[in-house]
């Protein structure tokens, strides 16, 4: 390889291909010298190495020519190894570009990955040289034909987001081709997207696909970090999930998924963890920032040998710091500019606002992403809650972002399982958590609206257990939530009797058909629509295999129907996906407001009616004519009216309908003790209907 060497240029950040050469540019502000390392494509012999004498401000730079697309490298940087003042530099230690698009492999667990020598307090320093250990960085090409590409903008409050995982959403589908199985290209799969079109979902949300690692205690037991939170490359898609090759063909294969998902209208939601890196506490590897600059990438403590963990993993990067602010807005930039992702969910989103120790939603991480002119105009989640004091920030974040709705969830649940709980936050929740999110100019779709998620029970589960079972995980079942506001309907697991497994479904469709009836935005997760298990694992994080992997071979195929109705049901009815708010106020020309209460003999519910904790059933009335919005054209948006009957009760409860003036007419299209949605029958204004026990009844005006 012939090259030549040119002092480059400090930005872009990493390793950027010009068609002639490689510009290398790597940010450490208290670095004393960076050497730069290439490797063969075995990834085993080193082939050169540079010395990098040029530094503008804190990036250390320098072009090479010759260089091409393929080729692996990774750093050393010299500095002081000083623990105690929080510095970890040690040039024994091959370090991966924080900027690296793609990365080689995975690590291969040994001592010599740890700057300190290992049976030793982290204040000494090892010399064993850790390069055959760790995955080589890898030099990208960029150009790739998008063709026609563009994004399916899809509004937020019309979404139904499909939260799942690249590998475990294909790893055992019959109908695609074995070799790909558990990649960017099954996920993109013409079988694949043709499942998800009919489901009626309009984004699919990945769990983390940026390169991840799996921690020395899970791979010593057999296990692996399966959901993939444990980031060390914010810019690189993890080269496990890829079918095509390690050496750069993981981004094209992933731009080949985003392109033909977008073709299916489909939008890509990636779940970011710009919260922590994978490097762990003072006693963790050193793979990256620990030894490019620890005392920047990294909040310490008073004492800076040890970490400020809001996370629960044992570091939070550090977004005070310019420089990591920059590396995480240039990342999120790369996704949707150069891959073409839709949005963003980010995890444990109050640990990034964290200014000192409080959470600040006017923290610097919010004010940069809400003047960014590409960032801001994507869709962007918070998981508003971390570890720290005072960090469940649920309807605290400011306008532009949505939120996971943990007080939904808890509160879903709670109601049908029966606990004691306000009738008035059930309301609350159904039409859109106002009590949380109408402040601040934000709107219903603020509120992502979920019952289950990756972490915890599945539906189905949900209503079989009452207590976790996770064994498999190795931690004695002392792992995972123990208060699932679950219930197993009389048994605990599988069971043969026909009168738990009917009410297990019943439930089930008590649970989907109020999430996705519900105002907001509605997240399912992979396999609940046709009853996926985990054998009551609340915390499968590190199984990658059956337990969490979707069986297709065992689906049930009524609960699927079910849910694809009812998701087409929300689809065509925009009473169900409002952009405004209800106002509780009567329609211009009638007296009839856009949303009422009703008790069971058909008189509107008066304030003390909400303080009930034991009560458990309610009806309320949708005006369709009462949505106050317009479409695209700027015409007045009208829909069928509905009348919405829950009963959480054990015994059975009649309702009258209301009078003429909500409708001459009601069809009932939804009853929840059947599988289906169809018409069961018309009914005239007044008439009285039973309620069955457990069970929630729709009637749509004629």
């Amino acid at each position: 390889m012939e090259t030549k060497i040119y002092t480059g240029n400090p930005y872009p950040l990493g390793a950027t291909y010009d068609g002639e050469g490689v510009n290398f540019a790597l940010c450490s502000e208290h670095a004393e010298s960076v050497e730069l390392y290439l490797y063969d494509s075995s990834d085993e012999r080193e082939i050169a190495k540079f010395k990098i004498t040029e530094k503008t401000h804190q990036v250390w730079h320098i072009y090479i020519s010759g260089i091409k697309p393929g080729q692996l490298y990774g750093y050393r940087v010299h500095g002081p190894y000083d623990p105690s003042n929080g510095h970890r530099f040690n040039p024994n230690k091959l370090l991966i570009d924080p900027y690296a698009k793609a990365i080689s492999g995975t690590v291969k667990w040994n001592d010599a990955l740890f700057a300190y020598t290992i049976g030793d307090d982290d204040l000494s320093m090892d010399s064993t040289d850790s390069a055959p250990f760790i995955p080589k960085a890898v030099v990208t090409n960029d150009k790739f034909d998008w063709g026609s590409d563009k994004p399916p903008h899809i509004p937020m409050h019309k979404s139904v987001i499909y939260e799942t995982h690249v590998k475990g959403f294909t790893a055992m589908h019959p109908d695609i081709p074995e070799e790909i199985r558990g990649t960017y290209a099954a996920m993109g799969h013409p079988v694949a997207i043709n499942y998800l079109k009919e489901l009626g979902v309009t984004a699919v949300e990945l769990l983390p696909i940026h390169h991840f690692l799996t921690d020395r205690h899970l791979k010593d037991k057999g296990l692996s970090n399966y959901w993939g939170y444990n980031s060390i490359g914010f810019f690189a898609p993890d080269v496990r999930y890829s079918a095509s090759g390690s050496h750069g063909e993981q981004v094209s294969e992933f731009k080949e998924m985003v392109k033909a998902l977008h073709e299916a209208g489909i939008e890509v939601i990636l779940d970011v963890v710009y919260n922590h890196t994978g490097e762990g506490n003072e006693m963790g590897p050193t793979l990256s920032f620990r030894g490019i600059d620890n005392a920047s990438y990294y909040r310490l403590a008073d004492d800076p040998r040890y970490y400020m963990d809001f996370t629960g993993t044992g570091n939070t990067l550090n977004t005070r710091q310019p420089n990591v602010l920059r590396m995480i807005m240039d990342s999120l930039r790369y996704w949707v500019q150069e891959m073409h992702v839709d949005g963003f969910r980010f995890d444990l989103a109050s640990a990034l606002a964290r200014e000192l120790h409080e959470v600040d939603k006017l923290s610097s991480f919010f004010d940069v992403i809400h003047q960014d002119p590409i960032i801001s105009q994507v869709k962007l989640i918070a998981e508003p809650w971390d570890i720290g004091e005072g960090g469940y920030q649920v309807g605290e974040f400011p306008p532009g972002w949505a939120e996971w709705n943990g007080k939904y969830r808890d509160c879903i649940r709670d109601y049908w399982i029966g606990a004691d709980s306000m009738i008035a936050e059930f309301a609350n929740r159904l039409t859109g958590s106002s009590d949380l999110y109408r402040g601040d100019n934000r709107t219903p779709s603020a509120s992502v609206n979920f019952i289950t998620a990756h972490d915890g029970f599945t539906l189905q589960d949900l209503v079989s257990y009452n207590e976790k079972h996770n064994e498999a995980n190795g931690e004695d079942n002392q792992d995972g939530e123990s208060h699932n506001r679950s219930w197993n309907c009389g048994f605990e697991g599988p069971t043969d009797d026909p009168a738990i497994n009917s009410l297990r479904e019943k439930q089930k469709r008590n649970m989907l058909t109020t999430l996705f009836l519900s105002q907001g935005v509605p997240m399912l997760v992979a396999g609940d629509e046709f009853g996926r298990t985990q054998q009551g694992n609340n915390n499968a994080y590190c199984q990658d295999n059956e337990i969490s992997w979707l069986d297709w071979t065992k689906m049930d195929e009524s609960q699927l129907d079910f849910t694809r109705k009812l998701i087409r049901l929300r689809r065509e009815h925009p009473v169900f996906c409002r952009r405004k708010w209800f106002q509780g106020l009567p329609i211009r020309g009638t007296a009839v407001e856009d949303i009422v209460w009703f008790l069971p003999d058909a008189s509107e519910m008066d304030d003390h009616h909400w303080q009930e904790d034991h009560a458990r059933s309610l009806a309320v009335y949708l005006n369709g004519q009462g949505i106050r919005s317009v479409d695209n054209d700027g015409k007045k948006i009208v829909d069928a009216s509905f009348y919405l009957l829950f009963n959480a009760y054990w015994e059975d409860v009649s309702y009258q309908l209301p009078n003429e003036n909500y409708g001459a007419g009601w069809i009932k299209i939804l009853d929840t003790n059947n599988d289906t949605i169809e018409n069961f029958g018309e009914f005239a204004a007044g008439d009285t209907v039973l309620v069955p026990s457990r069970s929630i009844l729709l009637f749509q005006s004629q």
